[in-house]
């Protein structure tokens, strides 16, 4: 398969190791990097010598000759940007989560595919091992019944990302593998609760989904883990069927460090690496190259479809938390 000749938009902390894994993958060919912030767009550049960089994404689009290209900005830009792109004919990764509203995504609606075979959406635990192996068991064993995840970030987490609550910030992955062990149903219930912080804002939320089929889903995320900790915090996902239960715990990965604080060299199984890359995201942007050769077809629950109702999840979960007494 030739080469995808493909662009990064956003070369912030996901936006790197986007570029960084697609550097050393055979089914890419890294083009153009595009950042308004020359001091960082300078520093990724030095480090991947030949890729141009770009301070604006109209000049990137007429020049570079990419036909695809990775979105890693600020949620409320990825659908302007996502126009533009899209209107060239180019196709588009987008990091979750789509957009910060559900009226905003819908924008995009008149511009994408049928079967979405122009818009994929950035999660990669849709392609974590752990996860494909479990749907694989789920599927072999009688209905689940119950799963609840944890997601947990440490209490600076909230400072890197202001005014992002939990909801919006890490639960959005959680619902992503909700809508697959759910397979894409709608749910009849959502209730959600938001934690104040006393710095301001929000540093815990609950959530809970309730399907037809009898199906429970309920969720934990926050800003709450000491500092001492990883950046990543930790992860863990526990499902109940009738006769069975599992266990899923991808983060932190086995490999640990100490020293004067606690590492997780392998935290969501990310090898950016430029010479081997390897893991979830690397995988991902596979699929993703993949795609736009026209050698497969996007994920369910990575189809710009499962992106609006995502959202739609997100906004009833903080409609109910409003409703409970935390102002959204």
């Amino acid at each position: 398969m030739k080469s995808v000749r493909i662009g990064v938009v956003g070369v912030g902390n996901f936006g790197r190791l986007h570029a960084r894994t697609l550097a050393g993958l055979a089914e890419a060919d890294l083009v153009a990097l595009v950042d308004g912030r020359a001091e960082r767009l300078a520093q990724l550049t030095k480090e991947l010598p030949g890729v141009k960089g770009y301070a604006d994404v109209g000049t990137a689009l007429r020049e570079s000759g990419a036909t695809a290209w990775v979105v890693a900005t600020q949620t409320a830009t990825h659908v302007p940007l996502a126009e533009q792109i899209l209107a060239t004919g180019a196709s588009v990764l987008i990091e979750k989560p789509l957009a910060p509203d559900l009226a905003s995504a819908s924008r995009l609606a008149q511009l994408v595919a049928p079967e979405s075979r122009n818009l994929m959406l950035g999660h990669i635990l849709l392609f974590a091992s752990e996860f494909r192996s479990f749907l694989r068991e789920s599927k072999q064993r009688d209905p689940l019944v119950y799963f609840h995840s944890f997601r947990h970030r440490p209490t600076t987490t909230a400072e890197l990302f202001p005014g992002e609550n939990p909801f919006r910030l890490l639960m959005v992955h959680d619902l992503y593998m909700a809508f697959v062990l759910a397979h894409g149903a709608e749910p009849i219930r959502a209730t959600g609760r938001l934690h104040p912080s006393a710095a301001g804002g929000y540093d815990l939320a609950r959530g809970e989904l309730e399907w037809a089929s009898g199906l429970w889903g309920s969720f934990t995320t926050s800003y709450l883990t000491p500092p001492g900790m990883a950046p990543d915090g930790f992860d863990r996902l526990e499902a109940f069927g009738k006769t069975w239960a599992a266990r899923l715990e991808m983060n932190p990965r086995p490999l640990t460090l100490w020293s004067d604080r606690a590492e997780w060299p392998l935290a969501l199984d990310i090898d950016d690496d430029p010479a081997a890359p390897q893991g979830w995201m690397a995988e991902e942007l596979r699929c993703f190259c993949r795609v736009v050769q026209g050698q497969a077809q996007i994920p369910f629950g990575a189809r710009y479809e499962d992106g609006l109702k995502i959202l739609s999840w997100l906004e009833r979960l903080e409609r109910s938390a409003a409703g409970n007494g935390a102002v959204c």
